[in-house]
């Protein structure tokens, strides 16, 4: 028994939790390691799937470095060892990963080695992947409570980090005795407990080694690819006025440069904690650590347009079919769109077009918030408060490691819904510039700080502007009104023009709408859940629609729209011609292209396959009450004058130019008034204004205020 006291190592053979669960929980009595180890064998090598195969044993025969496991199906074979993989996933996954390669090594036939012997096959390591059909947890919801447990969280990818090599096994040198040992790292962001000592017992006349004597051997370690994605809750689950959470996941092996930036995600993983790099204001915080979820499953969205795999019951896809069957449906869906602003029906019929298909719309900004909430997926921020980097993707750097990663902007998070820009007009130029590509290609192209990649954006954009002056001025083109770049407006499939009309039967039904929408508390509460549960029934439906119906054009509905696009080409360059000033938004393919996604829209509405000749025809009239009417307006009005208006005019302007010497400037208001004393009428002076300020012949100043003569 001398050998007991040398310091050697010995082990046994008994299981590794001597009390029977990990950690010696009294209550994993019943399931030892060996029993956990036989019992995750048997269900990959006999479950049994619905048609009598044998799933998980099919899988990793063709799929040998991984298999992907239901854990439903480890309930149907064995309660209690799912339970255990909910609650202690970070031991016992271990083994069913070793469990994996063991029944793979069974299954593959033995090979011919070098000396013609036949040999059990080499297999390397299985990686589990676990799948869940349980609810989502919130990311918000997520505490101590959760810690070292199996979670199931739903997001957005926002960053994702470069691929690092992470030590599974790091070999130990010890510097005196240059004896080797080999210490196993936690796995996840975990690193490796390195022994203070060393445990060679030195000879007669060695000197013993001294205290933490142990230097790691990078080249003799074992590693494993690892990489760091930020992921965030998705736009449409972030409560009103709240910042959005995001969360650090980590990925390994397998699951390595599966996701970028804007992807939505459902995963399952480990709640864990991780050291974080001590700040020097948090030195003595050794009990505070930072939670990251180390990911065993992960599921990318199934449909770009849809927010993640959407469940559609029988009862719900009956509902739908017969609603898209009636007659009516179409007016019902618009009447369904921003119930509490009045009129506007073709504004309305638009943005449903908006919500089914893929268009841009440029409206006013009352619907915003409305397309905001319907939408599947939407991401709404306002032109001011928004720069190229947040709507396209921005390069920044890890605080800890100093590595550059990129994080998705409002255009990237949005891929597969709406981005609602509001005050569009107040955006800089060179930050609209930056969605262009986004609106054109449907990609956001990077090349910043070495990294150069391509992201997806394939989302649909609601702006709303307004026009130079804060009014709309009927007295002006469209040009001039709107002081946005033919660029950008050509890159919206619908422009509506919305003007405060001042009608008095019109403004009559406005202000009883309003006072009905406001008329009594409890009228208004329950009005608010009827409209709440209808903008949930209408979102549900565009889901489906978008999910299941993919409409294509019919041949006569093809002829149409060619036989029209060529028409409507015509009457522009002829207005051209006469007005001797090119249209403020023109004409080209990309306004074909649009009518045709109207046209497919309107069909997928109907959950019909084949866009025919009606949904064309609707989609042109769309098309002509909005963008065509938006560049015929504003026309200069002097070209169609009567005689007697015309021949004011040229007085009015024979008045100011007597009034105003060449290089002479006076204010506008003064100008006015003193014609108005001679008698004249203002629309007639103000058009005379504009007609000089045409031809070049006075110019504004100071905000419109002050008027320049210059010939």
């Amino acid at each position: 028994m001398s050998g007991w006291d040398e310091g050697a190592v010995f082990y046994s053979d008994q299981a590794q939790f001597p009390r029977g669960g990990p950690g010696g929980d009294p209550a994993g009595a019943d399931l030892s390691r060996h029993s956990a180890l036989r019992k995750f064998k048997e269900f990959l090598r006999g479950f049994t799937g619905p048609t009598g195969d044998f799933p998980y044993r099919e899988s990793l025969v063709h799929n040998r470095d991984h298999v992907t496991v239901a854990i439903e199906d480890l309930d149907a074979f064995d309660a209690e060892l799912s339970d255990k993989i909910r609650k202690s996933p970070a031991d016992y996954l271990p083994l069913f990963e070793t469990a994996a390669a063991e029944v793979l090594a069974s299954l593959r036939s033995k090979v011919a080695g070098e000396t013609g012997e036949m040999e059990e096959p080499v297999t390397g390591d299985v990686q589990i992947f676990l799948s869940s059909k349980e609810n989502c947890l919130s990311m918000r919801s997520i505490g101590a409570d959760y810690m070292s447990k199996l979670v199931k969280i739903a997001g957005i990818a926002i960053a994702a980090s470069r691929v690092k090599a992470k030590a599974t096994h790091v070999t130990l040198l010890c510097k005196n005795c240059r004896s080797v040992r080999i210490v196993s790292c936690r796995p996840g962001l975990g690193g490796a407990i390195v022994p203070r000592s060393c445990d060679h017992v030195p000879q007669p006349g060695e000197e013993p080694c001294p205290l933490d004597p142990w230097i790691p051997v990078p080249d003799k370690s074992k590693y494993v690819d690892l990489q760091t994605l930020k992921m965030q809750e998705n736009p449409e689950d972030v409560p009103t006025g709240e910042l959005p959470r995001n969360v650090l996941l980590s990925v390994d092996r397998h699951l390595v440069q599966t996701i970028v930036p804007g992807t939505r995600l459902t995963v399952v993983g480990i709640y864990s904690v991780y050291q974080a790099s001590a700040n020097q204001n948090q030195k003595g915080a050794v009990g505070v650590k930072q939670p990251y979820i180390r990911v065993v499953g992960l599921e990318q969205s199934r449909d770009n347009n849809s927010n993640g795999p959407s469940n559609f019951t029988l009862d719900e896809e009956m509902e739908f079919k017969e609603f898209a069957q009636r007659p009516d449906a179409y007016a019902k869906l618009c009447s369904m769109i921003g119930p509490s602003i009045y009129g506007h029906s073709d504004v309305k019929k638009a943005i449903a077009c908006l919500l089914f298909g893929g268009s841009k719309k440029r409206l006013p900004d009352g619907f915003l918030k409305f397309v905001e909430k319907t939408a599947p997926i939407a991401v709404y921020t306002s032109g001011k408060g928004s720069s190229a980097a947040g709507l396209t993707a921005s390069v920044t750097r890890d605080s800890s490691s100093r590595e550059f990663y990129l994080e998705g902007g409002a255009m990237v998070l949005a891929d597969g819904g709406v981005v609602c820009i509001d005050e569009f007009d107040k955006m800089r130029p060179e930050d609209r510039v930056a969605i262009h590509e986004a609106m054109e290609q449907q990609t956001i192209s990077i090349a910043k700080a070495g990294i150069t990649t391509v992201l997806n954006s394939r989302t649909s954009v609601l702006a709303a502007a307004n026009p130079i002056a804060g009014r709309y001025d009927d007295l002006k083109t469209a040009q001039d009104n709107i002081d946005l770049q033919t660029t950008i407006l050509s890159r919206f499939d619908l422009i509506f023009i919305v003007k405060d009309v001042r009608m008095y039967d019109q403004d009559k039904r406005i202000a009883s709408h309003i006072i009905k929408v406001h008329a009594s508390g409890a009228a208004a509460s329950s009005k608010n859940t009827e409209a709440s549960e209808g903008e949930n029934w209408l979102k549900r439906y565009i889901e489906y629609c978008r999910a299941t119906c993919k409409p294509r054009l019919s041949e006569k509905a093809a002829e149409m729209l060619q036989n029209k696009y060529v028409e409507i080409r015509q009457k522009m360059r002829q207005q051209a011609h006469e007005t001797g000033r090119a249209a403020a938004i023109p004409i080209t393919v990309r306004q074909l292209e649009a009518i045709i996604r109207l046209s497919e829209s309107l069909a997928k509405m109907r959950l019909t396959s084949v866009a025919t000749p009606e949904h064309v025809e609707e989609a042109f009239r769309l098309f002509n009450v909005s963008t065509v009417d938006a560049a015929r307006s504003g026309i200069n009005e002097h070209l169609n004058l009567s005689p007697e208006i015309a021949n004011e005019i040229k007085q009015a302007e024979a008045q100011i130019k007597r009034r105003m010497g060449i290089g002479s400037h006076i204010s506008e208001r003064r100008l006015i008034d003193e014609l108005t004393r001679m008698g004249m009428n203002e629309s007639i002076i103000r058009r005379a204004l504009l007609i000089m300020h045409q031809r070049d012949e006075v110019e504004y100043k100071r905000e419109r205020h002050v008027i320049v003569r210059k010939a």
